[in-house]
């Protein structure tokens, strides 16, 4: 394994270890940024199902391109109301290895705008 993978890898496992503490039952918005699309999913980990996702690969995303700050929060904002059409009103934020910057940020912001707490 390559030292930014290893790297990359730490982290999200710190991340992770630090939400599991704070979590308190609360499901986890997870992310996930390629160099072309962004991804976001609400996870149950007690129960270990997706309760919402949302990506810029889907039909109606498909104008804008996925990998800019437009269409990261335009996923945020789909996720959200899936989430709370679901019931889910409060999540923890699960940025995985990424900086919290950019276009993870523009997700997160979007997500809180559209109804989520975090």
């Amino acid at each position: 394994m390559s030292r930014a993978k290893l790297t990359n890898a730490r982290r999200k496992q710190r991340v992770r270890l630090s939400l599991r503490r704070s979590a308190g039952g609360r499901p986890r918005l997870s992310v996930f940024r390629s160099s072309k699309h962004i991804y976001a999913q609400v996870i149950d980990d007690m129960k270990g199902e997706t309760l919402a996702s949302a990506s810029s690969l889907e039909k109606e995303m498909r104008e804008k391109t996925g990998a800019n700050i437009d269409a990261a929060k335009a996923v945020g904002k789909l996720l959200a109301e899936r989430a709370v059409k679901k019931g889910v009103k409060e999540v923890v934020f699960d940025r995985g290895s990424y900086l919290y910057h950019g276009r993870v940020k523009a997700l997160a912001d979007a997500a809180r705008e559209s109804g989520l707490s975090f």
